[in-house]
């Protein structure tokens, strides 16, 4: 265990106690210091102290007490951004030592689940097969936390919806899909397809899967401050309630290419609208060898296909 977070001043932190940050996290999680203390196996006492010290580390107020419990403040927030990567940070330190221990070689990949499901998985099973001597560790998340992720160096490839731009690391196009609006033929009452003003009507299953020019273009075809009945963040997951009719979603064609040629799922057509296409990229250090390795077998698979 690391029992302190070496680090430059920010404002009037000069270090701060591990500890002291998974408490902060968990208590902005249950928002309540008796179930912390409980979850920590430590005296309720202690989780007090923890938060107080943090508080006069940083010079603001993390919580406020609300009836019930306690709830965060708009600084503890901002904190709470900070500490969740300075826990990454030392969970990762600590599996880097432990991975070298035992390989020569260790290669994390992030990546958004909607491009992991669709195309993704021959790549990686390539590169695990065929190297032996590396440890692969593989992250799934949003695209802005995965490239946060990057240039904090808890990963070492990103796939993701968005690229980086941003000196020092390579961005390049990884693949291309068709986004098609889904649903099970029981449930489809768009036979001959469907507008843009029955879409809004319809039982839609929001899932905010895509951060770039496609997943905006889904939220434009709703009203701002839409309120769904469902949503997901999971795109993996939102399959299951389309094939159980349980409403309307828009997924990457490959991701249900499967599901569709079986008939269990079909897709509609739109009638006054236009969905783009869902470009996913590659983004790494430069320099990187084992990252430029996983891109070139993607190149190399790609020739062969």
């Amino acid at each position: 265990m690391i029992a302190a977070w070496p680090r430059k001043k920010y404002g009037g932190m000069q270090a701060v106690n591990t500890e002291s940050i998974k408490t902060f996290i968990l208590l902005s999680k249950l928002k309540n210091f008796t179930r912390t203390a409980e979850r920590m196996y430590v005296a309720q006492s202690t989780v007090t102290n923890r938060i107080a010290e943090l508080e006069s580390e940083t010079g603001q107020k993390l919580f406020v007490r609300r009836q019930g419990g306690v709830e965060l403040t708009d600084e503890g927030q901002l904190f709470l951004s900070y500490a969740l990567r300075i826990n990454d940070l030392e969970e990762s330190f600590i599996q880097e030592v432990n991975s070298a221990a035992r390989y020569e070689k260790q290669l994390r990949v992030g990546a958004i689940n909607a491009v992991y499901e669709s195309s993704l998985y021959p790549l990686l099973g390539n590169f695990f097969r065929e190297n032996r001597d590396v440890s692969l560790k593989i992250v799934l998340g949003h695209s802005v936390d995965l490239l946060q992720m990057l240039q904090d160096s808890l990963i070492d490839v990103a796939f993701s919806y968005l690229p980086l731009k941003k000196t020092g690391f390579v961005s390049k196009r990884f693949s291309s899909d068709k986004l098609v609006l889904l649903a099970s033929p029981s449930f489809n009452a768009f036979k001959k397809g469907i507008r843009k003003s029955e879409l809004v009507a319809s039982e839609y299953l929001m899932c905010n899967f895509a951060f770039g020019e496609a997943g905006e273009f889904v939220r434009s075809l709703f009203p701002p401050r839409h309120a769904f009945r469902f949503e997901i963040d999971n795109s993996g997951k939102v399959a299951q309630y389309l094939l159980d009719g349980l409403g309307y979603s828009f997924l990457p064609y490959r991701m249900a290419e499967r599901a569709i040629r079986a008939g269990e799922l079909e897709t509609i057509r739109p009638l006054d609208f236009t969905v783009p296409e869902i470009v996913s990229y590659c983004s790494y250090r430069k320099g990187n060898a084992l990252a430029e390795q996983l891109v070139q077998g993607e190149k190399e698979r790609g020739r062969e296909g």
